[in-house]
């Protein structure tokens, strides 16, 4: 009994232990009179000054305070509180923040064997960086671009990391101090730290993706190879509110572009986001930054697709500020590791399945590693395309490049199950967003953009009052939006909610525009077993972009759980414009009359006036049509089939006419094969080989072989084949894989 009770007593203790917060011996402080009067109050109760966070706004440390500690230095904060010009002062918590790879400790070594040369490029991994080069509508379209001149030169972006190693011989070119920070040292040198495990190769990774200097025999090339490149180290240490404010405020008249390939914890079950400093320095970033058009915050959506994380309960990526990007595998899938969620504005690629290629980028000891992995190599990528686009037009907003990414972006080739056509016509989806970023669409379009119309707000909240929502049950909750304080034309739309649940992640959510539109806000986290619920939480979506706020707006909860849930509050909150963007390139394509000669090939319909964008070429039609050759048609010709993102694309060469692009997907063939099925799939075999699919002969003969073959195997192979068979699920993925199936060497 006594054993039980002092086992019971311990379980308490480490419970409190766990869920208390770290203090760090770090401060926030508003004190007014000028960083001279900051630096006389500060001294006198034993505080350094770090820096200034904003005007006025200090980051301060107390030497004898312990760098953690589960209690707060109560005496410290009571006395310099005390003083007349400090206004407000907080203690700083430590933040879980991770970054958003996953480890593998491969690398290449700078002395790499040399490949062919593609494209005019020397850099010896150049032929292997897939994303950039294969063509065909399976990259990300940045060669267009290079062609054109545009490199990223002018344009400046940090790296929000664990450090930079700036010596690099495939950065030191592009480095650029001014836009770079040691904020865990606290000095002008963002150097990483080594060990012996390369811990800290993250951001000096991130930097490779943006800006490796071209045609140098080094390693690999960086998107936008003319940008300047800089790195704040910040996550290696303590990371606090202060820290991050500081890191996200760095410089903002002379950097342009703040990338971050991290956030809180992707476990599940962490629902996090900035905090009221962090906050304050995306809100002057926007407003501020660039001389007023706005920094521009770059973020990776997350790596809890394994968890059933969900990027909505990430304050970061589910932010109006940030251009949230996830991530799409070498063969345009949804990575194992992707979180699917309603604030994601658009794709790039990065790492997939163990068969799949990775990202190419520098390394730490001035190498090179073709690992690089995850969200995180996903939102440089995109840093470096939106580079490239600053450089063509330096006068966009913040909300410019949004909306640019919103109308360049192609679903085509990215294969998701939740595609759906929005209420003006775009296809949209929780894992992609938009789709995959197209740069070179991106650069023309933005020589010829016009700033969008002023950002309004509208608030309308609904009468809720209590709203219970039994267990295993769905509660749906209406609210009428008759007008709407300007806001006429929708970009971000966020559903602030507050709810009661005994367990959080048996909760899901969805919610549903006028135009019918439903965008799923929270899915069912399996790894959430808190109560706290949600409070005024702003669960944001990108999905009804362009819509109109009017009409019936609807919430549906789901309570998969055991127990009573209570939906309190739910506020409704419409980001958008009182006018249309007006741009020069939303204009009618030209019409044109084409006969198509086949007689399986009756004339299509082009029409004119369909055209939603075009740059030199149409880029996205209205509802109902679909681009082939950059004009818009009704119906798809003969040897192509409708994609996912509305484009006309190519049937397998074995087909005539399609349904897919695969060659198990023809539905009629050419004049010198016949159409077979075989277990719901259909062929196209050439006549001369078709009786011998259908001769019962030729099926016993492979049968018997076959059999011997299995034979063979089982008597001969060392070890045996079944005994070394090992099935690996690769996740995210239904493909099996044979690992050592055969030992020695007698197979």
């Amino acid at each position: 009994m006594v054993a039980c009770t002092v086992s019971f007593l311990l379980w308490i203790v480490a419970l409190q232990w766990i869920s208390a917060q770290d203090y760090s011996s770090q401060w926030a402080a508003h004190i007014e009179g000028g960083l001279e009067i900051a630096k006389r109050v500060t001294e006198k109760h034993g505080f350094v000054l770090l820096g200034e966070i904003f005007p006025d706004y200090y980051h301060l440390e107390h030497n004898h305070v312990s760098k953690r500690s589960v209690n707060p230095g109560l005496e410290h904060h009571k006395k310099l509180t005390s003083e007349q010009n400090v206004k407000w002062a907080k203690q700083q918590t430590i933040l879980s923040r991770s970054k958003r790879d996953y480890l593998t400790y491969v690398r290449d070594s700078r002395s790499s064997k040399r490949f062919a040369i593609k494209g005019g490029l020397n850099d010896p991994k150049w032929p292997k960086m897939w994303y950039l080069n294969r063509g065909k509508d399976m990259d990300m379209n940045v060669q267009g671009a290079w062609e054109e001149g545009i490199t990223g030169k002018g344009s400046v972006v940090t790296i929000l990391d664990d450090g930079l190693e700036k010596d690099h011989p495939d950065l030191i070119k592009n480095y650029d101090p001014s836009a770079s920070y040691d904020m865990n040292n606290r000095d002008e040198d963002p150097m990483p730290r080594y060990d012996q495990m390369d811990t800290n190769r993250h951001g000096t990774r991130c930097a490779g993706e943006v800006a490796a200097t071209a045609n140098n025999s080094l390693c690999s090339v960086g998107v936008a190879f003319g940008a300047s490149i800089g790195g704040v180290r910040m996550l290696d240490g303590d990371v606090t509110d202060a820290v991050e404010a500081r890191s996200l405020s760095l410089n903002p008249q002379h950097i342009h572009i703040y990338s971050a390939s991290w956030g809180p914890d992707d476990d599940g079950k962490t629902v996090d986001g900035p905090g009221e400093l962090a906050t304050r320095a995306f809100l002057e970033g926007i407003s501020k930054g660039r001389g007023g058009k706005g920094s521009i915050f770059i973020w990776a959506s997350g790596n809890g697709g394994r968890e059933h994380d969900n990027c909505n309960c990430d304050g970061y990526t589910n932010a109006i500020w940030t251009l949230s990007i996830s991530s799409a595998t070498q063969n345009g899938h949804v990575p194992w590791y992707s979180e699917a969620c309603s604030s994601t504005l658009a794709t790039t690629y990065s790492s997939g399945s163990n068969y799949e290629s990775q990202i190419i980028t520098t390394d730490l000891h001035h190498e090179c590693t073709s690992n690089h992995t995850g969200t995180s190599a996903s939102a440089p990528l995109a840093a470096g395309i939106v580079a490239l686009t600053l450089e063509a037009n330096n006068k966009l907003t913040w909300r410019d490049m949004q909306h640019i990414v919103v109308l360049t972006a192609r679903p085509t080739h990215l294969l998701a199950s939740d595609w759906i056509i929005n209420g003006v016509g775009r296809k949209v989806s929780h894992s992609f967003g938009y789709g995959l970023m197209d740069a070179t669409t991106m650069v023309r379009l933005a020589r010829k953009w016009k700033t969008v119309p002023p950002q309004h707000i509208c608030n309308v909240t609904a009468q809720v009052f209590e709203k219970p929502v039994p267990a295993r049950s769905t509660v749906t909750i209406q609210l009428l939006v008759k007008e709407c304080n300007s806001v006429n034309f929708l970009e971000h739309v966020q559903a602030k909610i507050s709810l009661t649940a005994s367990r959080r992640g048996d909760i899901k959510i969805d919610l549903t525009s006028p135009s019918g539109t439903k965008s799923t806000l929270l899915a069912p986290r399996t790894h959430d077993n808190s109560h706290a619920g949600f409070h005024v939480w702003p669960f944001m979506t990108v999905h009804m972009w362009g819509e109109r706020p009017f009409g019936t707006w609807q919430l549906t909860i789901h309570n998969e759980g055991k127990l009573l849930a209570t939906m309190t509050d739910w506020e409704m909150v419409f980001y958008g414009t009182i006018l249309p963007p007006e741009q020069t390139h939303i204009l009618p394509t030209i019409s044109i009359s084409q006969n198509l000669t086949s007689e399986d090939e009756p004339e299509q319909n082009f029409k004119s006036g369909q055209c939603r964008v075009t740059t030199d070429k149409c880029l996205e039609c209205a509802f109902g049509y679909n681009i082939y050759n950059g004009e818009c048609i009704v119906n798809c010709p003969v040897k192509t089939f409708e994609d996912n993102g509305g484009v006309c694309s190519d049937c397998h060469y074995t087909c005539y006419t399609c349904n897919g692009p695969n060659d198990y997907q023809c539905t009629k063939c050419w004049g010198d094969a016949d159409l077979t099925h075989a277990l719901g799939q259909t062929y196209c075999y050439s006549k001369n080989i078709k009786h011998l699919l259908d001769d019962k002969t030729w099926h016993i003969i492979a049968t018997v072989l076959l059999i011997i073959n299995i034979f063979v195997l089982l008597i001969f192979c060392k070890g045996g084949f079944w005994t070394n068979y090992k099935p690996g699920l690769e996740p995210g993925y239904g493909d099996y894989r044979l690992a050592n199936q055969i030992e020695g060497d007698d197979c």
